[in-house]
């Protein structure tokens, strides 16, 4: 995932995303660095604060074609 990457361009802290999305900053670390993995339930709001898309959140610039 791409979430610090994101984080960054948005000029967020780890503390401003964990605060806005009711985890704890080791959460949010740990997302970043790949040791667990948003709620799904979660990747919704986190997109929206981000000011991407959930695709965009796993690297991908549009969504997979149907097929």
């Amino acid at each position: 995932m791409r979430i610090r990457e994101l984080r960054e361009q948005a000029g967020l802290t780890q503390d401003q995303i964990a605060e806005h999305m009711c985890v704890d900053q080791t959460a949010v670390h740990r997302w970043e660095i790949g040791k667990a993995m948003p709620r799904a339930a979660k990747l919704p709001e986190l997109a929206e604060l981000l000011h991407c898309t959930i695709d965009e959140l796993y690297g991908r610039d549009s969504p997979p074609a149907a097929g």
